[in-house]
């Protein structure tokens, strides 16, 4: 099958990382540990930009970029240089931003997602570093503002700026990509993204061949589908009537779900970029290949082993590795029961639990699923007496033997079995009928009866074997 794209739709995605798993801001000594404190107490004079501070470069900051920039099979720079983007903004104490340039850190890489009709390379143009701006906090809607506030805590912080070539075709493309890069990112360690403002995204997107349209800081994944399936339809629907598509910048109102135009879009030369007179260019290629050494084993490669290692499926490898918590839950389950009892269990059961109660891997003990799994294989529990038990525990906490002897979801005997099934055979002969005129249907009615009669302690799949069995030997 080969996805149509008839609306030419094209969708380029620039996401602000935080690497807030540094201890100290990027140019300063600021403790990256604000995110619950009151405003503007993690400031100095660097990150407020006071006329005499001088910003000295985080060592540690440049080696977490050349890691994200070869995860992403990036080229690293043999050197680069910080510039002066000069704007002004409230939230920017120093009226420029102090980032790179001509020199990215990182460029030409690619991440690969499952597109809309099959695997799909997604370009990465590059991945520069740069300071965070402060955060500033309307008083109402930022049309009908009564006032903002400032809150330079956040000022000075490391960014990792993440741009890729408008490779994407739809919205769910988009969310595709930006759960793979999360991916990513959390396997090399580099970022806590459960924090405020971890990742940031700008959405570039564009219809029918026409001007794109920038859509700036989107705080979630959730909110930049939405507010691309927005400008999408607002896009296709201006051409429509007549009208033509400018280049502009615009914010998303995630309350509303709308787009709002803020200004037209600025062209590089209105930034009067020049280099950072305070900062010294930096040589970092000969850096490269000792940090692509300690490289921890990345999602696709961890998916890759997880095939074979374990023979699972294909869609278990994937849902298994997407999440570094989730494939380090399921490969200490695997050690100790059936590794692909264990992906069924984890992957489709407990995972499907979790996220129905939007729940993450940490609310539920490796060692308790591993109990579940062996009270099923050794046939003292049905599976959906494990999936009670898990669901109990999730609910009202306790531990598996206890809620299996609390709830009486021991498996019946075999001959206890046996009994409800001659009985419902008995008892509900228009049904059996039916079967036995071929209404396959009708059997699911019976095999009810007896989960009934057994108050669910007995297999569904083996009663079922067994009502098959007995209704031919009738036959």
């Amino acid at each position: 099958m080969v996805y149509e794209n008839p609306d030419g739709v094209k969708i380029g995605l620039e996401v602000h990382v935080q690497l807030n798993k540094l201890k100290t801001k990027l140019f300063c000594g600021c403790s990256t540990d604000y995110h619950n404190d009151e405003p503007n107490t993690h400031v100095c004079p660097v990150c407020l930009g006071l006329p005499g501070s001088l910003p000295v470069i985080n060592e540690r900051a440049v080696e977490f970029a050349i890691r994200i920039g070869l995860a992403l099979s990036c080229e690293i720079v043999e050197q680069t240089q910080f510039h002066r983007k000069n704007y002004y903004y409230p939230d920017l104490p120093k009226g420029f931003q102090t980032t790179q340039y001509d020199y990215p850190i990182a460029s030409k890489g690619k991440v690969i997602i499952e597109g809309e009709d099959g695997e799909r390379v997604i370009r990465i143009t590059r991945a520069h570093m740069e300071e965070d701006p402060g955060r500033l906090q309307h008083i109402g809607t930022i049309e009908k503002s009564k006032g903002t506030l400032i809150n330079y805590n956040r000022s000075g912080m490391t960014l990792i700026e993440i741009v890729s070539e408008p490779d994407m075709r739809s919205p769910k493309e988009a969310r595709r990509y930006l759960d793979k890069l999360r991916s990513i990112l959390d396997y090399l360690d580099v970022f806590n993204g459960d924090l405020e403002g971890a990742m940031r995204v700008d959405a570039n997107v564009s219809v029918f061949g026409g001007e794109r349209v920038e859509i700036k800081n989107i705080s979630s994944f959730k909110g930049a589908e939405r507010a691309l399936l927005y400008e999408i339809m607002r896009q296709k629907n201006h051409v429509r009537r007549g009208g033509e598509i400018v280049m502009e910048t615009r914010h998303f109102d995630e309350a509303r779900g709308v787009t709002i135009s803020m200004r037209t879009k600025e062209a590089e030369h209105d930034y009067r970029y020049f280099p950072e007179p305070d900062l010294v260019p930096l040589r970092v290629a000969e850096r490269a290949p000792e940090i692509q050494k300690a490289l921890p084993e990345l999602p696709d490669a961890r998916r890759e082993r997880f095939l074979r290692q374990y023979e699972m499926s294909n869609m278990h490898a994937r849902a298994l590795t997407n999440e570094i918590k989730v494939a380090d839950f399921y490969e200490d389950v695997a050690g100790k029961v059936n590794p692909k009892d264990a992906a069924v269990w984890v992957a489709d059961i407990l995972r499907g639990e979790l996220n129905y109660r939007d729940l993450g891997i940490d609310a539920f003990a490796a060692k308790d699923i591993v109990t579940i799994i062996e009270l099923v294989t050794e046939n003292r529990i049905t599976e959906q007496s494990g999936v009670e038990v898990i669901r109990t525990i999730l609910d009202h906490g306790g531990k598996p033997q206890d809620i299996v002897k609390d709830k009486g979801l021991l498996k019946v005997e075999d001959d206890i079995v046996a009994k409800a099934v001659k009985e419902a055979i008995a008892e509900n002969p228009e049904a059996v009928t039916d079967y036995l005129g071929g209404k396959e249907k009708s059997l699911n009615f019976v095999v009810g009866k007896v989960m009934q009669k057994t108050k669910g302690r007995a297999d569904a799949r083996e009663v079922r074997e067994r009502l098959v069995k007995d209704l031919n030997d009738q036959s």
